[in-house]
């Protein structure tokens, strides 16, 4: 109601399109080999088989998380969807070594916008997959997930899904 009231009539767009973050190889979610990420516990998703080690923004919106252990960034679009860009599994316990973070929390983002850069080789040798899980984190807050055919990705080109919220 005081939305309405207050709110100045502005609406805000229930739809996001989401883009690869990372350029490699699409995995479906169940495929990543963590429980954690394959058993949807932490919402819905899917991942990436990292060629490169740049991470782009895959939705316009704001920085919500900056991990201190640089291994992960929450992302938050307008309308209210959550986005978790994680990579690499098992990479918390590496505390920040191999990965360098562009961005500050608070930061407004464009699809493509360059937000970390990881070694992809001293992940490989240190952490347990490069794999690289990118989970809606309020997947309960959203009416429609649809992805997009896709298997070989393109950061910040190759669009993934297309997300309502409720």
């Amino acid at each position: 109601m005081f939305k309405k009231l207050f709110g100045k009539g502005k609406e805000v767009n229930k739809n996001t399109e989401v883009f690869a973050p990372i350029t490699g190889q699409y995995i479906q979610i169940e495929d990543i080999p963590d429980p954690v990420f394959a058993q949807k516990m932490m919402g819905e998703g899917f991942g990436v088989n990292p060629s490169e080690g740049e991470v782009v923004s895959p939705i316009e919106g704001k920085v919500d998380n900056v991990f201190p252990t640089k291994h992960a960034i929450g992302l938050k679009a307008e309308n209210g969807l959550e986005l978790l860009v994680h990579i690499g599994l098992d990479t918390v316990q590496l505390d920040g070594e191999g990965f360098e973070v562009l961005v500050d929390s608070g930061d407004t983002v464009n699809v493509g916008d360059p937000i970390l850069r990881f070694d992809i080789d001293y992940i490989q040798k240190n952490a347990k997959s490069t794999n690289s899980p990118i989970i809606i984190t309020n997947s309960d807050q959203t009416s429609d997930i649809n992805f997009a055919e896709a298997t070989d990705l393109i950061k910040g080109e190759t669009k993934i899904a297309d997300v309502t919220m409720k």
